[in-house]
């Protein structure tokens, strides 16, 4: 007799609260609508954030480094993310003009608990931000401002389980693909990807910023 997958499913809040329960006290202390001291320690120590934004045409998420911060605490509101140079898709900027809701995970390497801000952006080129926000003397595009609505810190399991932060569990960089010989592929021969191997540590020290 066959079985019918969507009896299976959970379709609904009462059904996800069956199997499992309330949260923690811990779970609902923890989150803020501001970002408080601890938590700021917590993002100017962060030199890497993966920013979510959604669009008309779907989600999509984007890693963002630099030297921590990564982002800058303005005040107990407020955060400013560079823009820095990347592949100019700006898929998340153009999510954001027309969506400003957003969500950010930092992350430091080491630390198991990572912090996550839930809030609205707005994309600033106030000449005094992008200099203030200058590397290398060179000021980024543009400047996202955050305004936080909703902050707090994922425990540690997610990390300790994925061993994330654990030498013996790095990868070599040639047990995968290199970048030039998938584009290789996808475009057919179109990119010569022996030669953007070749190529890409001198483009990226040229174009990091």
């Amino acid at each position: 007799m066959e079985t019918d997958p969507a009896a299976d499913l959970i379709t609904s809040e009462a059904g996800l609260a069956e199997i499992y329960g309330e949260a923690s006290q811990a779970s609902r202390v923890k989150e803020l609508d501001h970002i408080s001291d601890d938590y700021r320690a917590f993002i100017e120590a962060s030199p890497f954030v993966v920013l979510a934004t959604a669009g008309p045409e779907g989600l999509d998420t984007s890693p963002r480094g630099d030297p921590a911060p990564v982002a800058h605490v303005i005040d107990r509101h407020t955060l400013a993310l560079p823009d820095r140079r990347g592949n100019n898709r700006i898929d998340s900027l153009r999510n954001i003009v027309r969506d400003p809701r957003v969500a950010l995970i930092f992350l430091i390497p080491g630390i198991g608990e990572t912090i996550r801000v839930n809030g609205r952006a707005r994309i600033s080129v106030a000449p005094d931000l992008l200099e203030r926000h200058a590397m290398q003397g060179k000021p980024p595009r543009s400047v996202i401002l955050v305004t936080a609505e909703r902050v707090y810190f994922q425990c540690q399991k997610a990390l300790a389980r994925s061993r994330l932060w654990a030498a013996d569990s790095q990868l070599a960089r040639d047990a995968l693909p290199s970048t030039g010989s998938m584009l290789g592929r996808m475009s057919t021969g179109g990119i010569d990807g022996a030669a953007y191997d070749a190529e890409y540590p001198e483009r990226l020290r040229q174009t990091i910023y």
